[in-house]
């Protein structure tokens, strides 16, 4: 059998709606090989079908017949933390691992393609921190380039236990924006890379601040401003919403403090708290070993 794991990814990072994503060290691991019948061990009952993510992945890019599949889902569901991006993926890896040939790019455009958007694709795909858009024209490719990630700089998320549906979080958000807000994010958009690279938490505490999504999609969460409240005062970083939520990512140089995390643990929501590396693209396991796919 055939061992890969695909990394999470928290997208949008403030400013940086539908374009910028992040690559953590949390991942849904698959070891498949073809089958008689199709079979997903480890899948969560609801998701033990055939509309399954990775199935579709698998089928997207060429595969044929059916698999074995077994699941090591790490990634929480509809958490904003790119659990589909990352089943898709394996999908798409597992057909063309199968098939004798992987191409980085190929994958990207196919999981975008798939997913509408690029920003978790991207990071699931190359990696990192990963700045991603649809080119000009019709039947234009996705493009994307990877990003520096100061070493100075912690990342930590704050799950909850409920989910929030993407469908949901993207009808909450209005169908036009104000001139102002617009030029707003792209200034701000543009310093939180140069933060991200630089380590610059004051910067990111200036630039990280949305117009677009963060202000709609916050009322989502319960306890959100709490949340940042005390998250931001203990370790003077930014708090984000990762992705369409539910889950919230600290950026910060310092840790967070045990009362912190006590007073986060302690809400209603069951806050599951995790500091995590920046992670690398998909990984292969060969003698025990996870080396790179592509």
């Amino acid at each position: 059998m055939t061992k890969i794991r695909v990394p999470a990814s928290a997208s949008n990072l403030g400013p940086g709606f539908d374009c910028l994503g992040l690559a953590l060290g949390l991942y849904n691991t698959f070891e498949f090989e073809p089958a008689e019948e199709t079979v997903l061990e480890g899948a969560e009952p609801r998701f033990n079908n055939n509309d399954n993510l990775f199935l579709q992945g698998y089928r997207a890019a060429g595969g044929t017949g059916c698999l074995h599949v077994t699941f090591e889902t790490d990634i929480p569901v509809s958490r904003g933390l790119g659990s589909s991006a990352s089943l898709l993926t394996g999908g798409v890896l597992a057909a063309w691992l199968l098939n004798g040939t992987v191409d980085r790019n190929a994958v990207f455009q196919l999981v975008s393609d798939m997913e509408g958007h690029p920003d978790n694709a991207a990071a699931a795909v190359f990696g990192g921190l990963t700045a991603s858009m649809k080119g000009p024209g019709e039947d234009a490719h996705w493009i994307t380039r990877s990003l520096k990630v100061s070493d100075l700089l912690r990342f930590t998320v704050m799950v909850p236990d409920y989910e929030i549906q993407t469908g949901e979080a993207r009808a909450i958000l209005p169908a036009d924006i104000p001139l102002a807000a617009a030029a707003a994010n792209t200034g701000r958009a543009v310093l939180t890379c140069q933060g991200l690279a630089s380590g610059d938490v004051g910067l990111l505490r200036a630039a990280e601040r949305d117009l677009l999504h963060e202000p709609f999609r916050s009322g989502l969460i319960p306890h959100y401003d709490i949340i940042r409240t005390i998250a931001e005062e203990d370790t003077g970083g930014v708090t984000v919403i990762s992705g369409s939520g539910s889950t919230c990512l600290l950026i910060s140089d310092r840790p967070l403090g045990e009362q912190a995390r006590f007073n986060l643990m302690i809400l209603p929501e069951h806050w599951n708290i995790r500091e995590l590396p920046v992670a690398d693209g998909p990984e292969i396991l060969e003698n025990g070993v996870w080396q790179a796919i592509i």
